[in-house]
């Protein structure tokens, strides 16, 4: 062979080589990405059963026919609702939380870890015990958490056929395919399930998934209950600018109002887990029959009573006076505020869309348009109160739009939205939203303490001389600061600064309880490295003794934390 043909043959190896590689990484990605459409589609079909059968017991079965219940035994039904929601949640479901879409939203931001499908049938079991029987909350949280559970089962069935980068892809289809059955509404599904873990960004690569679970679970919803949307308005009514101008306005006032509902929300939910069982139900429930009692006396009927689906029908009449609408309002927020601090476990997006309403139905009575008089601003109103309440500004638009069968209120309703965003500053409908999607470093410091911890280091007994700190630490082992314990008592810290004061001539008859740093900052193991460097930057140290009841277990360093390789070999998990 010549020495040119030989020459060619080098080159063009290596780059066939390459090509075959790249090859076999786009084949193996295109057989991958055909998986876990398919998976999706598994996971918005059994979504779509799930919540079918769900809201048939819970709203067809039980709470339709709670209406035709003696009005004494109705008013009543809520505290029994929160009492057999408190039984299944201590018994059924293992003493779990009444968390259901906040459940999806923590799972979505802890990597490696799987949704806990223990307490599913008995968080299942107290939703329908809490809204069939008249708990002021919505059915889109149950359907949310059923949606994810499953999603989470399935890809848990099916692990090998996942890639790193599509840890959580099925908890995100699912939780897209609960909204979509439940409102019938596959656009908001879709935007809901990617805007919700974030105030300020969305859930990255999940869109293709997210997306073919809400469509399935629609369809399969649909042929079931019929394609009639949630809530019937007719007409398209004319808006001009005094109008957009009363968007802006109601923006406002909703950003207020969800920021102040939200907070009283997030109370009620700590208030939840913090008092026995039989003290917050009996308070709750009776909170629940007053506000049933009060609310038949003045409207004719207990419309505090349920997700409130019948309220909305009761908001849309322009001859409602205001003075009741603000009344019920009122009385809506206080009944899902009790309903959370009983223990119920339902969803929040419903009460923020009635909120909304109500508020738009107030507020639009101020205006003299030919919008005022129609279902203009209640629209915006849900759009700017669900979009502000949740921090899901789109999903707030899409679902006024989609829910109605009507998308002329997208434009006035994220004006609306935009602007209450404005209002809420860092104030959430649940907890464990993030502002926005962390990088490297910023992950670290959400970690625990632990995960940078050194257990292994070198102390010393505090009758150690300043000689033998020197040889066998300082000299030997390279420790600038070590740990001074008494068995397994934590005393202090010896660093080579307070060697340096003491006189060479006294290294061999001075000890380190003598010279020691004694005012040390020292944390706590179940801190989180963001709190391990605060500490570090204001007492300008590079090492932290960690320390749980006066016991060493060891210590933490800016060097472990910059050396976090596997969290950074986990990144990848969430993009």
């Amino acid at each position: 062979m010549s020495d040119a043909r030989r020459d060619k043959r080098d080159r063009i190896e290596p780059l066939r080589l390459r090509i075959g590689r790249h090859r076999d990484e786009v084949f193996a990605l295109g057989r991958r990405t055909r998986q876990v459409v398919l998976f999706a589609a598994a996971t918005g079909a059994v979504t779509g059963l799930g919540v079918a059968g769900f809201e048939w017991v819970t709203r067809d079965a039980l709470f339709d026919n709670l209406g035709t219940w003696p009005l004494a035994l109705q008013v009543v039904a809520p505290l029994a609702g929160l009492a057999l929601a408190a039984t299944s949640l201590r018994w059924l479901a293992r003493r779990a939380s009444p968390a259901t879409a906040d459940d999806y939203i923590r799972n979505f931001h802890e990597p490696g870890t799987r949704l806990d499908l223990r307490p599913v049938p008995g968080r299942l079991a107290a939703s329908i015990a809490t809204l069939g029987l008249g708990g002021a909350m919505g059915y889109e949280g149950p359907s949310i958490y059923l949606g994810a559970s499953v999603g989470s089962a399935l890809q848990r069935r099916f692990s090998r056929q996942f890639s790193r980068e599509d840890a959580k892809v099925l908890l995100v289809a699912g939780a897209a395919a609960g909204v979509s059955a439940i409102f019938k509404a596959p656009a908001t599904g879709l935007v809901f399930a990617l805007e919700v873990p974030f105030q300020e960004d969305f859930a990255r690569r999940m869109l293709l998934p997210a997306g073919i679970a809400s469509a399935v679970s629609y369809v399969v919803f649909v042929a079931l209950a019929g394609t009639s949307p949630l809530f019937a308005v007719s007409g398209a009514p004319p808006f001009d600018l005094r109008d957009l101008g009363g968007a802006v306005l109601l923006g406002i006032i909703c950003g207020v109002g969800a920021r102040t509902f939200t907070m009283a929300l997030v109370r009620a939910k700590h208030l939840a887990g913090g008092v026995h069982p039989v003290v917050r139900v009996a308070a709750a429930g009776a909170i629940l029959v007053g506000l049933a009692v009060l609310a038949n006396a003045v409207f004719g009927r207990p419309l505090t009573l349920g997700a409130g689906y019948d309220n909305l029908t009761w908001a849309f009449d322009p001859h409602r006076a205001v003075a009741l609408v603000l009344l019920l309002l009122l009385m809506r927020a206080v009944a899902t505020v009790a309903t959370v601090a009983g223990g119920g476990v339902g969803g929040l997006f419903i009460p923020l869309v009635i909120e909304g309403a109500l508020v738009g139905r107030a507020i639009g009575g101020l205006f003299r348009t030919a919008a005022s008089g129609s279902n203009f601003f209640p629209l915006v109103g849900v759009s700017a109160f669900l979009g502000a309440g949740y921090r899901v500004p789109l999903a707030g638009v899409v679902f006024a739009a989609e829910a109605t069968g009507r998308p002329g209120f997208i434009v006035p309703g994220l004006i609306a939205a935009m602007v209450a965003q404005l209002f809420m500053g860092r104030a959430s409908a649940s907890p464990y939203q993030v502002a926005a999607r962390a990088g490297h470093l910023e992950r670290r410091f959400a970690l625990p303490v632990t995960a940078a911890l050194r257990t292994d280091v070198p102390t010393m007994p505090p009758d150690t001389t300043l000689g033998e700190f020197f040889w066998q630490h300082l000299i030997g082992n390279r420790e600038k600061a070590v740990a001074v314990v008494d068995g397994a008592r934590y005393l202090g810290v010896m660093r080579i600064e307070e060697l340096q004061a003491v006189s060479q001539e006294a290294w061999t008859t001075e000890a380190v309880a003598d010279h020691m740093r004694t005012d040390f900052p020292t944390i706590k193991p179940d801190v989180l490295v963001r709190d391990a460097l605060t500490a570090m930057e204001e007492a300008d140290v590079d090492l932290l003794p960690v320390v749980s009841d006066q016991a060493f277990v060891g210590v933490v360093t800016t060097h472990e934390i910059l050396e976090l390789d596997e969290i950074l070999g986990r990144a990848g998990e969430e993009e």
